[in-house]
Formats: structure tokens, C-alpha cells, sequence
């Protein structure tokens, strides 16, 4: 027998007995059990039990010491609990596709919840949005009815506990119900959604959403079955109720831990990115099937149509899917009105679908499985689908066709042409799925990114205050203010979800600015009111004020104007030419060319520059674009005479003006963002090598790391969110030594000029510009994209190979860390960086005191070998004579004391093998450093 098998025998002898809530309190199989009773080493006993959890035979609490019990999978109840053999049903789960795939764990423990004796056992679905935990939990409840374990005249109960999520007592009355007279209005007694899942089942979803204290109540109730209404005094109510949790979020981070105790299976549903090419194809002609039985005609597709919208699901998973399937059919059914069936091509997909196949196609080894299984023709029949069993919660409250053929009918009957009834009915269409996956957390427009951070909800209520905001005011905002203002109020609202005692301080500068702004401070009571409203929570004074100061900072700036570009060369029309193509390419009107023959005297020159500054005359300032470093001189003559912000870039090319245009043209941004963009630019051809490396240099030497700050109303709440956007943009670019600062507007220069003296300060985000020579986005530049090319062109530095320039300390360790992730097994790589540093660090201060990073490397990966052999009682082998003449050596007495330190931090004994061959890793370095070492005492 397997060592592996050995483990998970003595798993099911020890625990096969446990119910759910003695695991709950701590009973288990731990660690020390295994290695005592099967005598094995703990490193092997540890990995054995990790690989059961991984392979879902054993379940693992969150306690310490971590304890280990057997998962009752379908086929274990049916091995142990014969009883329930004759009733086993499979049927709803069969019709699931994946079930036998990339759903076939979930499945597996899904079935054990429902079948465990007596009761079943609580558990928590988790996945991405879209990803069908609502439809699973509704399987799930099916499954027991078919089993006789919940009655056939029962009801699935579902909770969403975002409603209810920042007001405990309206979470108890809903879910527990309340007394005559618990409160103002309570009339009389109401039973809650307990009492209604009574001998039932309660789905829970969103269970985040849920405070600490309504966490508690769940989990009081989990563990003994009784409750009390709102204004009773003691829990003397029974029910006997299967309870299904969801969520979107990781547990650990998200849930209580004495809330997850009580949960023993988490139920993993995959992406849609990770499900197999034959289950995306299958869950894509479901979608379709469903939509032919709605307008009952057959629908015909081809495979190209099935691989873009496959192609098109990018961060809604299956509701997504859904909802791109209903559009394409709604499109369909629009241009095939009267007609037997419906006819889909590429050609009749929507634009934003029509990518989806490029992205297909752009990945060969998706396209070639896909192509395997499909059809290039394939027939959608009605029929194949009961409606009935299909419903979830991205069900449409409407019959969508009958809505579109009424609307059609009615434009055809007011003389509206063919082409234009498309138009304005597919345009209503798209508004009208466009809002409600909205409501369900899917996007199909401009939103995704912000949606991922923001709830919808409060989305659709920023934009409603801004239209409040707009007429009372009488004044515009930046396009930045549903960003600014909907994170600002997320944080808020997370920071009261959470208890946090963390509130914001008005001090007299805010109260200066309110009292000065008594309309902008009246729209913010508005908000106030609309928070209590929606939300439940009521304001401070302190936020309110940092509303005031908010809407004061997101007035548009009237004066924002496309940055003008003065092109100034040498010759007859060299400058004109070059401005000439540029304009002629993107149409600018922002430029303006001077030519200066080789004999004209500097002071003329300086005029024609001057009197072409004002041509171009923009307050977001002027772009100089010279051919002469010479010409430098004229930047301050002509910010004194125009009172604009002028930059100056020398060695003007064709190129160089094309690109400058190209930016002031089609990109949002300001005159440091461009000037940075512009200033390390060697034209769209490939950069060359020795350039890059010398502006690689050029960073490392300053030693700093870099930074990027946000800019919030009160420094708080946003910046983390604003990172997650920012690395998944930068993608490759992203370094791990980029970090994100957020502050507040108060005392905003002194602050930035604080975190300019501790980091390489590269971008400025927020929302407002503080007006230095830092490249700035504004909040909607960034969620929406256009920010990512300038971000990656600042961060060039990082990107380059170094290979002729020392890497910086950040890099060295980002380098041991990965090599640490990916070559050792059991060794946790963010332990022992540290102490392994530490070590190089105080050898090399014998001998080497300014060694290089790279240096590093070599030192630290040999010293996590050694521990990895010293942590599973291996050594290295040497001869004898050999470790005998090291220890003769001054370097063996430094080494050696090093290592002890080593050794009590890790509780391990490294052998004189380990030593020796250690002391020869650090003498490679150290000769490459062409350091001597005296070879006797």
C-alpha cells in the first residue's frame, strides 16, 4: 500500500464517525497524529494530507494545529450508509453540463452536503460573478427533494444579503421575523425566512455582504437550531434548516472565522476561461436553445458565430454568455421578423462581439479544439429545452421578442423604413440588457472596470446624483465624478459594513472651505439623504464635510484646452514641413511651425517663437519642439511673456511632432503626462538596445522605489482598489516594487513633496491635478484604458533586459523569491527570504561591504537548498579531508557562526557537508568580487 493510501486509511478509521459540528469544534485528525501512528516523517505526513484536500477526499479546518477529517463524497454515503442507496438519484445533477468535467469535484461535494446524516451539512458556494452559483444552489435543492429528503411542496428560500447588509436589525426582522411592537411600525408579529425554511433549504447569497453581527446570528443558529424573533428575550424557537452560503469573495478575507468553521465544504465553481472547449461549446448552444423554444423557430449558426461569442466572454462567465446569446438573438429575431428561422452570421454579430472571434483565432490552440467539435452549420430547434427547469437569476422579467415585435410593428405603422427600425430598436435593446445585468453585476458597455470595484447600484445612484448635483449648482463636472464619487462612497460604505472605528477628522480647513460653499455643501446633505435611503447608514458630519470639499474639487475646469505645439528648426521650411504631416494626418490645429534660416540673429528667433506660443495659446500650456539644445534657452523667456507652462523636447524629428499630435489629438492628458510620454521617444521603430539600457541605468542609480499616488477627498479607501486596476492593465510592466499612496487634497503639495524625497514619484492619479512636473491621469483615464500606454511608457525602465546594468536590491529579491516559489517544495519562499538575506548580507559586510545585488542570488538559492535537505534529514556528502582543511580557514569561524543564528531561526541542524559546501558557494562569489581571503588563521 501507497504511503498516500496509508494516510487516507487512517483519515476515514479516525473521523468517519465525526459530524460536521464536532469538526466545527476542533475534533480531527492533526499532523502529529499521522506521523506519530504511521511513523513517517512530518514533511511527507503533511503532504500526503494536503494532497487529499486538493484531491477532495479530506476536508482541513482553519484552526491551528490544522485538523484533518474524511469528505463524504456521494460514493462514501453509499458505501457506509446503505440506506440511502435504493433512494439515490442522479437526474439533476446529469443535465449539468461539466458535471463529469470541470464540475465534477463541485458536483461530488455537493452531493455529499445534501446526503450527510442526519441533517445534511451546511456549505458555501464561492466563484466569480456570473459563474452560476444561484443555479447550482437550485440543483442542489432539487437533488435533496429528489432523495425524499426535503418535501416536493417546499421552496427553495433565497436571501440576498446585500439588501439588508448595513442595518443589523432589518437583517434580524427579515431573516428571524420580529414581535408586535419590536419597533415603531411593527403592528404585529411577523414570521422571517426561517420560519419559511423550516424543513427546507435557505440560500444565503452574497454572504459577505453580511455585518459581523449578522454573521453571528447565522452561525448561533447553525450550531444549535434555535432562534428568537426581534423583541424576544429568548431563543425558544426551533427549525430545522439545510443552509447554503455564496460569494464572490475569498473566505478568509471575507467571513469570519468562526463563521467559516461551521461551513466544512466550500464548493469551488470555475470560470468560464476554465471550463473545457466542449463545455463552453455545450453551455453556448444551450443559450441558444433556450432563446429558439422562447420564439419557437429554429435558429441557424455558424461556427464562427459560436467561437466570437465564446471569444467575447472575458469577466461575467456564464451570465455573460447569457447575455451576449440574447442580444445576438435579439438581433436576429429584429432582421428576420415574419420569417420561419433565424439566419446568424459573423456579419450580423454586434461589433463588441465580432472581437470575441479575433480573440479566438489569435489563440491557435483554442481555435484548433474549438474547430474539432463544431459544425461549420449547425440548426438550434425548439423543443430541446424545458423552460421550466431553466430559470436563474439572469432570467429576463419580459418576453423580450414580444417586446420587439410590438415596438417594429409600431415603426413600420408610422412609415419608419426597414433599416432605421433596426437601428432604433437594436439601440433600445442594448439599453435594456445593458441595465439589467447591470443590476446583476455584468456589463456590456464602458463600465467593466469600474463595476469590479464599485456595486452597480451605486453606480446608477452617483450618476443620479450627478444629475441632481448638475441643476442645483448650475455648473459641470469632470468626467472623473461617477469614478470619484462612487469610490469615495464604497469605501465609506465598506469602513461602516466593517465597524471600522477609522472615521475622517474635518479640521479647519475643511470647515473653511464648507462654510464658504454653502451650495455645494447643501447637494451634499442631498447625498446624505440618499445614502440614508438606499443604504440605511447615516452620515457623519465629518463625511458630509468631505463630500462639500469633494464636489468643490470635481468642478470642471472650463479652461482646459488641447496643449498647443510650437515646432521650431533650423532651414527654409524644415519646421513647417514637419508640422505640415502632422497635420494633415490627424487634422490638428494645435500646431504652429517656425522656421528659422541659420543666420537669423537668436533675438528674432525668440519672437517668432514667442508670437507662435500665442498662436497655439492653450492654458494647458505649450509643447516646444526644437532642433537645437541651444533653443532650451527660450522655455523661461517664454513662460514669462505668454504666462503659459511651456516644456521643451530638443531634436525634433518627423516622428517625434507625429507622435506629439497624435497624443494632444486622441489622448485626455496634460502637458507633464505629454512631456513624459514624449522625452525618452525614439520613434516607432524598435528602441535601441544600448539606449534603453543607458535609461534603465539611469533609474536603478537613484536607489528609490517607485510610487504612484491617489488622490482622495480623505487619503483613504480607494488606492487599493485603484492598484488592482492599475497592475492588471500594466500586465507585464507591473513591477512588485510599485506602490500605490493614497492622501488626502488637504495639505496636498507638502505631502507629495514628502513622498518625492523617499520614492521615485512617477504618475499622479485622482481626483484632482495638483499641477506639478509628475505626469497626472484623472480617475476615468485610468479605469478606462487610456492611461495604460503612457503608464507602460514611464515604466520602460523596468522593462528592459539589464544586462550590461547591476539590478537593484528590489529586483535581486523579486528574483530569489520566484526561483524560491518555483524549485523548492517545502519551504515557504516569504519565510525565509528574510533570514536568508540576512545571512548574505552579514557574510559580504566581511568582506564584500558593497556587493553587488546580483551577488545575492547565487548565496541565497544555495542556503534554501540547504534548509530544503536539512527539513527532509538530507545532507550533501564531501570527503572527510575536504570539511576538515575548511575549518583551518578564517572564513569557516564567520560562516559557521552565521549559520548557527540560521539554524535556531529554523529549529534545523545543517551538517559539516551543508558548512563546507556553503563556504565554497560564498568563495565563488566572493572571487567573482576579486576579494581575497586569507586561507588560515
Amino acid at each position: 500500500m501507497k504511503r498516500s493510501d496509508r494516510v487516507y486509511t487512517f483519515v476515514v478509521e479516525r473521523t468517519s464517525h465525526l459530524t460536521a459540528t464536532d469538526f466545527a469544534e476542533s475534533k480531527g485528525v492533526t499532523t502529529e497524529d499521522v506521523v506519530k501512528a504511521l511513523n513517517i516523517q512530518r514533511p511527507n505526513a503533511s503532504r500526503d494530507l494536503n494532497e487529499l484536500v486538493r484531491e477532495g477526499l479530506v476536508i482541513k479546518s482553519n484552526s491551528r494545529p490544522v485538523r484533518y477529517m474524511v469528505n463524504f463524497t456521494a460514493e462514501n454515503i453509499l458505501v457506509n450508509e446503505n440506506k440511502y442507496e435504493p433512494e439515490m438519484k442522479q437526474s439533476v445533477f446529469e443535465s449539468l453540463i461539466g458535471a463529469s468535467q470541470s464540475l465534477k469535484i463541485s458536483v461530488e461535494q455537493a452531493k455529499a452536503a445534501v446526503l450527510y446524516p442526519p441533517k445534511g451539512l451546511n456549505c458555501l458556494i464561492t466563484g466569480a460573478t456570473g459563474s452560476g452559483k444561484s443555479y447550482f444552489a437550485k440543483l442542489m435543492f432539487e437533488f435533496a427533494q429528489e432523495n425524499k429528503l426535503i418535501d416536493y411542496d417546499k421552496q427553495l428560500i433565497i436571501f440576498n444579503c446585500a439588501d439588508y447588509s448595513h442595518n443589523t436589525e432589518l437583517l434580524m426582522s427579515h431573516l428571524f421575523g420580529y414581535a408586535k411592537g419590536a419597533f415603531t411600525g411593527a403592528e404585529q408579529e411577523k414570521e422571517g425566512l426561517i420560519y419559511e425554511a423550516d424543513n427546507s433549504m435557505l440560500f444565503l447569497d452574497e454572504v459577505h455582504r453580511l455585518p459581523p453581527e449578522g454573521q453571528e446570528m447565522i452561525f448561533y443558529f447553525m450550531d444549535h437550531g434555535t432562534y428568537n424573533r426581534l423583541g424576544e428575550t429568548t431563543k425558544n424557537r426551533q427549525a430545522n434548516v439545510r443552509i447554503i452560503c455564496a460569494t464572490t469573495e475569498e473566505p478568509a478575507s471575507a467571513l469570519l472565522n468562526t463563521f467559516i468553521r461551521r461551513i466544512p465544504i466550500n464548493i469551488q465553481l470555475p470560470n468560464f476561461n476554465q471550463r473545457t472547449p466542449r463545455e463552453k461549446i455545450d453551455l453556448t448552444l444551450r443559450m441558444f436553445a433556450i432563446e429558439a423554444e422562447r420564439i419557437q423557430r429554429d435558429i441557424i449558426l455558424t461556427a464562427d458565430v459560436i467561437k466570437a461569442i465564446i471569444g467575447s466572454v472575458t469577466f461575467g462567465n456564464v451570465g455573460q454568455l447569457k447575455s451576449h446569446v440574447q442580444l445576438v438573438c435579439a438581433r436576429g429575431f429584429l432582421n428576420h421578423l415574419g420569417k420561419e428561422h433565424l439566419i446568424i452570421d459573423v456579419d450580423g454579430l454586434p461589433g463588441e462581439l465580432k472581437k470575441g472571434l479575433t480573440e479566438v483565432v489569435a489563440n491557435r490552440h483554442m481555435s484548433m479544439e474549438l474547430a474539432q467539435l463544431l459544425e461549420p452549420k449547425m440548426v438550434i430547434s425548439p423543443n430541446q429545452v424545458d423552460l421550466s427547469k431553466t430559470p436563474d437569476a439572469y432570467e429576463l422579467p419580459y418576453d423580450l421578442y414580444e417586446w420587439i415585435g410590438e415596438k417594429a410593428t409600431i415603426l413600420k405603422g408610422e412609415g419608419v423604413p426597414q433599416e432605421e427600425i433596426i437601428g432604433f430598436v437594436m439601440e433600445d435593446i442594448q439599453e435594456h440588457l445593458s441595465r439589467f445585468y447591470k443590476n446583476h453585476g455584468l456589463t456590456l458597455g464602458a463600465e467593466n472596470n469600474l463595476v469590479e470595484l464599485v456595486d452597480p447600484e451605486l453606480i446608477e445612484l452617483t450618476k443620479k446624483i450627478r444629475e441632481i448635483a448638475i441643476e442645483d449648482l448650475q455648473y459641470d463636472f469632470q468626467v472623473n465624478f461617477i469614478y470619484a464619487l462612487s469610490l469615495h462612497i464604497s469605501a465609506y460604505l465598506r469602513r461602516a459594513e466593517n465597524g471600522s472605528q477609522d472615521l475622517l477628522e474635518s479640521n479647519e480647513s475643511i470647515k473653511e472651505i464648507v462654510r464658504k460653499c454653502p451650495k455645494e455643501y447643501k447637494v451634499a446633505l442631498m447625498i446624505k439623504e440618499l445614502l440614508a435611503e438606499k443604504y440605511q447608514v447615516e452620515l457623519p458630519v465629518e463625511e458630509t464635510d468631505y463630500l462639500t470639499l469633494l464636489i468643490v474639487s470635481l468642478k470642471e475646469d472650463k479652461s482646459t484646452q488641447q496643449i498647443g505645439i510650437v515646432v521650431a528648426a533650423h532651414g527654409e521650411s524644415t519646421a513647417s514641413s514637419m508640422a505640415q504631416v502632422a497635420m494633415q494626418l490627424f487634422g490638428n490645429e494645435n500646431i504652429a511651425a517656425v522656421d528659422m534660416p541659420v543666420d537669423m540673429p537668436p533675438k528674432e528667433a525668440l519672437e517668432l517663437m514667442v508670437a507662435a506660443a500665442e498662436k497655439v495659446r492653450s492654458k494647458s500650456g505649450i509643447l516646444l519642439l526644437v532642433d537645437m539644445g541651444s533653443l532650451f534657452t527660450f522655455e523661461e523667456e517664454i513662460m514669462h511673456r505668454t504666462g503659459l507652462k511651456v516644456k521643451t523636447i530638443d531634436m525634433v524629428t518627423t516622428a517625434l511632432v507625429l507622435e506629439a499630435a497624435r497624443k494632444t489629438k486622441l489622448i485626455d492628458t496634460d502637458l507633464n503626462r505629454l512631456f513624459d510620454s514624449l522625452k525618452n521617444f525614439y520613434g516607432y521603430s524598435q528602441v535601441k538596445r544600448e539606449e534603453k539600457t543607458a535609461i534603465a541605468a539611469k533609474h536603478i542609480a537613484s536607489g528609490k522605489n517607485k510610487a504612484i499616488v491617489a488622490i482622495c477627498a480623505s487619503g483613504k479607501g480607494a488606492a487599493e482598489r485603484m492598484k488592482s486596476i492599475i497592475s492588471e492593465q500594466l500586465g507585464d510592466y507591473y513591477q512588485e516594487d510599485l506602490t500605490i499612496l493614497p492622501i488626502s487634497v488637504i495639505n496636498m503639495l507638502e505631502t507629495l513633496n514628502q513622498i518625492r524625497s523617499d520614492y521615485d514619484l512617477i504618475a499622479i492619479t485622482g481626483l484632482v491635478d495638483p499641477d506639478i512636473d509628475i505626469p497626472y491621469f484623472s480617475l476615468e483615464a485610468l479605469l478606462s484604458g487610456k492611461a495604460v500606454e503612457e503608464l507602460q511608457d514611464l515604466l520602460l525602465t523596468e522593462t528592459v533586459e539589464l544586462t550590461s546594468v547591476e539590478i537593484n536590491e528590489s529586483e535581486a529579491r523579486k528574483l530569489c523569491q520566484e526561483g524560491l516559489e518555483s524549485y523548492f517544495t517545502f519551504i515557504n519562499p516569504a519565510k525565509v527570504i528574510d533570514p536568508l538575506w540576512g545571512f548574505t548580507d552579514r557574510v559580504n559586510a566581511y568582506f564584500v561591504p558593497q556587493a553587488s545585488h546580483s551577488s545575492y542570488i547565487n548565496v541565497v538559492m544555495h542556503m534554501a537548498g540547504v534548509l530544503e535537505r536539512a527539513a527532509r534529514h538530507e545532507s550533501l556528502s564531501a570527503e572527510t579531508e575536504q570539511v576538515n582543511a575548511e575549518k583551518e580557514t578564517k572564513l569557516y569561524d564567520i560562516v559557521v557562526r552565521e549559520i548557527r543564528e540560521l539554524e535556531e531561526i529554523f529549529s534545523l541542524q545543517f551538517s559539516e557537508e551543508e558548512i563546507f559546501y556553503t563556504i565554497q558557494n560564498i568563495k565563488n562569489t566572493l572571487a567573482k568580487s576579486s576579494v581575497s581571503i586569507k586561507t588560515t588563521h
